[in-house]
């Protein structure tokens, strides 16, 4: 098996176990679950970006590109969701 087939079939079973594992969290749970994992997508992005500083052809440097971009939305994302869920929390004045 080549290894970009194995890295795909990898990429394959990740999505599924993300699905099924997500589907199993009660609602109750998603969002300090989703502050939970702000750190694990931070150590993701600057993956990202070294795996992008080392790119060598076009289309290396364009999934690098996107894999940056949209790492950084969901930390920068999960970060937003989290306030908003802080600030139900707060006193009213």
């Amino acid at each position: 098996m080549p290894a970009e087939m194995l890295v795909f079939f990898i990429f394959v079973l990740s999505i599924f176990l993300g699905f099924e594992l997500i589907s199993k969290v009660p609602s109750m749970l998603h969002t300090p679950l989703m502050s939970g994992t702000n750190a694990i997508h931070g150590i993701i992005l600057i993956g990202g970006m070294m795996a992008l500083a080392g790119a060598e052809g076009f289309i290396q440097h364009v999934a690098g590109f996107l894999a940056v971009v949209l790492g950084a939305a969901n930390v920068f994302g999960g970060f937003m969701v989290t306030d908003r869920m802080l600030q139900m929390f707060k006193r009213k004045k």
